[in-house]
């Protein structure tokens, strides 16, 4: 519920720094209100691009656009992501991959892609249904696919032994290129 205020409030202090580039750190996020994804994602993609596709029941598209700023539009980002990546992270993650607003680095992620709605039944029980699935822009499927990075790099139990993180270092050296 956070996001959307926290966001707003770290892209006006990355601004007024004026960065020559961004490294958005993802990995371990799962997800959140599809509006927040909705709402970080536009502020790389221009009002009306497609930020996510729904498919709905019958195989019925919508096309959910950036309606925000585009402040980073532009600006050279690198967005880190794992396995532990998902859902609304995904469509950061997909988004902005598939309008080349990002370079991926790291592990595919998660792969939840999904809308689920809950149904209360009588006597206190409830039931979740699957209403939609989500797809990237390109109409990548996310929901048991994942989002796989532009450039693999793993993560493993010596790099935590040793405090070291391969997969910030790349971001650092694309971003450096």
């Amino acid at each position: 519920e956070a996001t959307v205020p926290l966001f707003e409030e770290a892209v006006r202090a990355i601004l007024a720094r004026d960065p020559n580039g961004l490294i958005v750190d993802l990995r371990n996020n799962p997800g959140g209100f599809l509006d927040g994804a909705l709402r970080v994602s536009a502020e790389w993609i221009p009002r009306g691009g497609t930020v996510v596709v729904q498919r709905l029941q019958g195989n019925k598209n919508e096309e959910l656009r950036a309606q925000g700023l585009a402040r980073f539009d532009g600006m050279p980002t690198v967005v880190l992501i794992n396995p532990g990546t998902a859902s609304g992270a995904e469509i950061v993650a997909g988004a902005l991959q598939d309008h080349k607003k990002a370079t991926l680095v790291g592990e595919k992620t998660f792969g939840k892609g999904s809308v689920q709605d809950w149904e209360q039944l009588q006597g206190g029980s409830s039931v979740k249904i699957t209403i939609a699935e989500w797809l990237t822009p390109t109409r990548r499927k996310i929901n048991g696919e994942g989002v796989a990075p532009d450039f693999e790099v793993k993560l493993d139990r010596e790099d935590y032994d040793v405090d070291a993180d391969p997969q910030l270092q790349k971001a650092v050296e694309l971003l450096l290129k």
